[in-house]
């Protein structure tokens, strides 16, 4: 019995060192506070992979749809700023509500060659643009 009891203490705390370690490779960083949607709060990880690729997960929850700001738009858009090519559009962001909750929350998990310095996302009424519109809902601070 205390051989048993002493492989499952083991095993948990190798499971928790293992989600340690793959937590702790990917740096987490928050969007700050919106003047243009002041309730909307989000998240970035950011994870270099073993190609030397960054893999970047954007969440982001109580974003208004585009259609009430003002004036009003018809999407929003995620840019990335880099050492290497400056400005990237990175992705539309869909928003969305779930059936337990009326919250709108969006995602974006996408890969980029080169490194991230900061983040934002402008409401926009086009989506085929290749730089950001003036109105910018969220950004980041630098990104280390």
């Amino acid at each position: 019995m205390k051989t048993s009891m002493k492989l499952i203490g083991k095993n948990i705390l190798l499971m928790s060192m293992m989600v340690f370690l793959f937590t702790a490779c990917a740096k987490k960083v928050a969007f700050l506070n919106s003047a243009v949607v002041p309730s909307a709060e989000g998240t970035i990880s950011i994870k270099k992979g073993k190609n030397n690729n960054y893999n970047i997960d954007l969440s982001v929850k109580r974003l208004a749809e585009p259609s009430r700001l003002s004036p009003p738009k018809t999407m929003y858009v995620v840019w990335m700023e880099t050492e290497q090519s400056g400005v990237q559009k990175i992705g539309q962001l869909d928003s969305s509500t779930s059936m337990f909750s009326n919250m709108l929350s969006s995602s974006l998990k996408t890969v980029s060659p080169n490194k991230p310095t900061a983040f934002f996302i402008t409401a926009e009424d086009d989506a085929e643009g290749n730089y950001p519109g003036t109105t910018v809902v969220l950004k980041t601070g630098p990104i280390d």
